[in-house]
């Protein structure tokens, strides 16, 4: 899988001149200014137009040759790979000729779309005769060019509510308004429908890699088994912001199968013509992407007439450059983690692409520069020392024998609010040291811990998050209590902007015990809608008398940086990848990379089974001088500039 990637949409309305200006020469000149070694493009878009010499289906009529074959050659001639994108979700043109075969809401509306008097686009159902339509276009698409792989796109599992699946449910004795039952179908529908692409394309091309682009959720191995490999689709300024992607490639690492992180050039999003980000953004996500074990793509969209944007290439080959230079030391790497997040996104379903608490979580261990993975109720508790339950982690039996297991095994749980419940929320699932009473009826109140915080000190300090009212039980010991405010505040009594603390105890807000720790309010969606430094400093704390001398990495790096250890086992050797650059937030919610400032003498130590037996900075072949006590080996980075490789090679 090649590390410098671009992903070329091309959407196109019937109305505009096509390709007129497309140059083989200017093609493979950008491909070489951006230091590119594959390019995604383009067979069929949303509006349903192909762009090569179809022979059943409808091409462009502004188009007046085979452009999917230039682009082909003209990649390969100059040693880059041509995946080949096919809008599979969306057809604008059969949507006009077949709207019996749309995706429909419960209230039989077209999916994706306000009306007829807004753009709107309209998504198919898998359920319905466009599967075996579609699955023919891929086919000629796949029999007919040189294609290094297939991208399908706008495919996922998703409610629908059109004639077929209805009538399909009524015939299988079910209700159609039963939403356990529509989604069920749903699930079936997707399976069948990666079934017989993959299965139709292996018969031409067995080994062609191909995609279907479904947004993986945290907890859908299912789903990512049904790919050759994994795209995380990751705009930052396109919605997604900075914290998907972090927390999507810490979960799909663990999944043996090679990953490619994708951003966009775009300034705001997807489509944007004459938009663009500071050449600085893409060295910190092709960076975000090397540290956490993915390949890099850039999404771009090319002009109608065919003409390669030169400030898009520039930029990004900029930054590819960085990119071609580290290469070998990204190349089958492990991701080293002392803590797992038990994501609550693999929980279940939600509307959001990824919840507070789940941001919540990553946004405190990044910034406090804890080693971690995300992780679903498949993964290998044995493999990390803690294993977070953040929230809202109701304990089924099943979890539950996984845990004691763990728990004899010398594991431990930090849980938070909700979190060690069993299934009806009425009592702990799992030891933790305490006992439920219930919820507790004032929101906010106030958590007194019995240590200093590491910024703040001491005090009462504020959770605006709901808390859970416990007792202690046997075998837990106290490290703060929960107060109460006087009143909740309402019509008839009120402060500003909450009550304060009547300094009372409340009852224990937070508890040790043998199995680990819990603190009794859901602490980490605190911690990403309201960004509370105590609330980080507390879970810190937590992971801090959990870790012990536990902890494998320590550093001076800021709390605006990024660090991760990657282990590469074929090498005998771990990188140490430290990252600073931060987003900040310009315009309506835009988070903008555009300054990058270096930062000096960055204090780094490990704690490694393994002997060392050299020290260096990647790619500068720098060696870097370093003390070995033990299983600790220490050294200091002397300069970042937004991203920087240690290589520990060991005997």
């Amino acid at each position: 899988m090649r590390f410098r990637q671009i992903h070329l949409d091309f959407h196109n309305h019937e109305n505009v001149p096509i390709g007129t200006r497309f140059s083989k020469k200017q093609f493979q000149d950008m491909l070489q200014l951006g230091n590119v070694d594959s390019i995604t493009i383009f067979a069929k878009c949303f509006h349903g137009w192909a762009y090569y010499n179809t022979k059943k289906f409808d091409k462009h009529p502004a188009l007046q040759f085979d452009l999917l074959a230039e682009m082909i050659d003209a990649a390969h001639e100059i040693g880059v790979r041509t995946p080949v994108y096919i809008n599979v979700g969306l057809d604008e043109q059969l949507a006009r000729r077949h709207p019996e075969w749309l995706m429909r809401d419960e209230n039989d509306r077209t999916t994706w779309d306000a009306g007829f008097k807004e753009p709107g686009l309209h998504v198919f159902c898998f359920h319905s005769p466009y599967l075996e339509r579609i699955t023919q276009q891929i086919e000629e698409v796949v029999s007919g060019y040189d294609a290094d792989g297939i991208f399908l796109d706008i495919v996922y599992p998703k409610a629908c509510y059109c004639h077929n699946c209805r009538m399909t449910l009524r015939a299988e004795g079910k209700d159609p308004r039963d939403e356990k039952a529509v989604m069920e179908l749903a699930e079936r529908v997707y399976a069948n429908y990666t079934a017989q692409v993959n299965e139709r394309v292996r018969e031409i091309k067995p080994d062609m890699a191909v995609f279907h682009n479904s947004g993986i959720r945290c907890g859908r191995r299912d789903i990512a088994a049904m790919n050759s490999h994994l795209e995380v689709e990751s705009l930052p300024s396109g919605g997604w912001g900075y914290d998907y992607f972090p927390i999507s490639a810490r979960y799909l690492q663990q999944i043996e199968k090679n990953i490619v992180g994708m951003t966009g050039r775009f300034n705001k999003n997807w489509g944007e013509f004459g938009g663009y980000k500071h050449p600085n953004s893409f060295r910190f996500e092709a960076a975000l992407c090397l540290a956490h074990g993915t390949r890099c793509s850039v999404g771009d969209h090319l002009h109608p007439d065919g003409i390669m944007d030169p400030i898009v290439y520039k930029s990004v080959g900029d930054a590819y450059r960085e990119v071609e230079a580290k290469e070998s030391w990204c190349t089958g790497v492990e991701n080293v983690a002392d803590v797992a997040v038990l994501a609550v996104e693999s929980l279940g379903p939600s509307e959001e692409r990824m919840g507070r608490t789940d941001i919540g979580a990553y946004r405190i261990l990044q910034e406090g520069n804890v080693l971690f993975d995300f992780i679903d109720t498949d993964s290998d508790f044995a493999a990390y020392k803690v294993v977070v339950l953040p929230d809202k982690v109701r304990i089924t039996p099943k979890l539950a024998v996984k845990l004691e297991r763990y728990f004899e095994n010398g594991g431990k749980v930090l849980a938070t609010g909700e979190s060690g419940l069993n299934e009806a929320g009425d009592a702990f699932a799992i030891d933790l040291g305490v006992t439920w009473i219930g919820a507790n009826p004032f929101q906010p109140d106030f958590f007194r811990p019995y240590f200093a915080t590491r910024s703040l000190g001491e005090g009462s300090f504020v959770f605006y998050a709901q808390g859970q009212k416990v007792e202690l039980g046997a075998g837990g010991t106290e490290l703060g209590v929960r107060e109460d405010p006087y009143f909740n505040r309402d019509a008839n009594e009120y402060y500003f902007t909450h009550t304060p603390n009547c300094r009372n105890n409340a009852g224990p807000g937070m508890v040790e015990s043998a199995n680990g720790i819990y603190l009794a309010w859901n602490a980490f969606l605190d911690y990403g809608e309201n960004a509370s430094l105590f609330v980080k400093e507390t879970i810190l704390h937590a992971l801090d008398l959990l870790l012990g001398s536990r902890k494998t990495l320590v550093t001076s790096l800021p709390s605006l940086g990024v660090v991760s250890l990657q282990h590469q086992p074929d090498h005998s050797r771990y990188v140490n990848h430290l990252i600073y650059a931060y987003p900040v937030k310009r315009g309506k919610e835009m988070e903008i990379i555009e300054d990058i400032t270096p930062i000096y003498d960055v204090e780094v130590s490990l704690k490694l089974t393994e002997r060392v037996s050299r020290v260096y900075l990647a790619p500068q072949l720098e060696e870097l001088s370093y003390e070995q006590e033990g299983a600790v080996i220490r050294y200091k980075v002397p300069v970042i500039d937004c991203h920087q490789m240690v290589v520990i090679d060991c005997q």
